[in-house]
């Protein structure tokens, strides 16, 4: 416990500087935790699940700047977006949000962020805001939600192009849940409206989702097939709590053949002649073709992906997966799988077993 309160204290000195006003370098972003169902109640507000890169904005006077989510530089790559933020009528701000590419529907598409982005044709990106930290001098990180919320829609309520408030709403959270599916949304994010904002916490915010959509790293790549050029399948991995790097299958669908050009460029400086699992992958399973090892080229674990998958076979390897893009904002340590609610989990996979038991074993 002395430790935990120790790590609580040093983020808290990291935001809150000696001088009252001084804006933060960087806030490290409040974080959300898995779950199988929307919390219910008035004190929860629900907002749709952006899919794109968490990004902050940090606002001083004409110096406007953007940073990932574990605080990197990435002013030089959005500049419609910094166009946008000088614009607001604000001398001061740290807004938190998420970059994305939006459809004309409303939908937000990661690959098409990822293809913009990489094309250095960013003018139609959108930055999608949902936090506002600090304000002209104000440190609002320990204001309720609420109060947050409304600063920011305040702020924004004539922005420029390239910006966009984060709606919220206060309704059952199982029927938001279901009519977001319904729209063909990733899932959504419940929040705490009378919570302060906690970097690193999963406790005040929860996302439900709609899609089966997670980041894995990249442990190799097979040979390609055909008439398909420079590479066949990624081979996917995840970190497992002891720090072993346990395999997830193969993504061979979704890149076409400039994702699969620039694909081959990034990883073949990463090649290398040790096999980074710990276990060998199998070799074949009931679906998909067999891996045949001998064709995999190994690549330290660096670069991380976004997929898109069907579910989990039996066998703990994914089924039916779709390539969306390269996260260049996540560190290749942080993929773990996530599980909503372990112990919720292993009850109800106890209380449909225990029938089947009871039947195998007769009266």
């Amino acid at each position: 416990m002395a430790r935990r309160i120790s790590r609580r204290a040093k983020v808290g000195r990291a935001i809150r500087r000696a001088e009252v006003g001084a804006l933060p370098d960087f806030i490290p972003p409040q974080l959300t935790a898995l779950t199988e169902t929307a919390p219910e109640g008035g004190e929860w507000a629900h907002e749709l699940k952006w899919d794109g890169y968490r990004m902050h904005a940090r606002i001083e006077a004409r110096n406007v700047r953007l940073l990932t989510r574990t605080g990197l530089d990435w002013t030089d790559r959005y500049p419609s977006i910094v166009k946008a933020l000088r614009a607001l009528w604000v001398s001061q701000a740290y807004l938190d949000g998420e970059l994305c590419a939006l459809s004309e529907q409303g939908l937000t598409s990661f690959s098409a962020m990822q293809a913009a982005t990489d094309a250095r044709s960013t003018d139609g990106l959108v930055l999608v805001l949902f936090d506002l930290l600090f304000f002209d001098g104000e440190d609002l990180t320990g204001e309720p939600l609420r109060v947050r919320k409304e600063r920011l829609e305040a702020l924004l309520a004539s922005a420029p192009p390239g910006l966009q408030y984060s709606e919220h709403h206060v309704v059952s959270g199982e029927s938001f849940y279901r009519n977001a599916c319904k729209l063909g949304i990733e899932g959504i994010v419940s929040k705490r409206l009378d919570c302060p904002y906690k970097p690193g916490d999963r406790g005040f915010w929860r996302k439900v989702k709609c899609l089966n959509r997670e980041e894995f790293v990249v442990v190799g790549w097979t040979d390609p097939e055909g008439s398909r050029p420079h590479l066949g399948a990624l081979l996917l991995a995840y970190y497992a709590p002891d720090g072993r790097l346990v395999y997830a299958g193969r993504a061979g669908t979704g890149m076409n053949t400039d994702q699969l050009r620039r694909l081959r460029a990034s990883l073949e400086p990463l090649a290398t002649t040790e096999m980074p699992l710990q276990v060998r992958p199998p070799k074949g399973t009931r679906f998909g073709s067999p891996l045949v090892l001998s064709r995999v080229h190994w690549v330290r674990p660096e670069m991380v992906v976004e997929v898109t998958y069907l579910t989990w076979t039996d066998d703990n390897l994914l089924r039916h997966v779709v390539f969306d893009g390269v996260r260049e904002d996540k560190p290749a340590r942080d993929v773990v799988r996530p599980i909503p609610n372990p112990e919720k989990v292993a009850a109800r996979k106890e209380r449909e077993a225990f029938p089947r038991s009871r039947r195998l074993a007769g009266p």
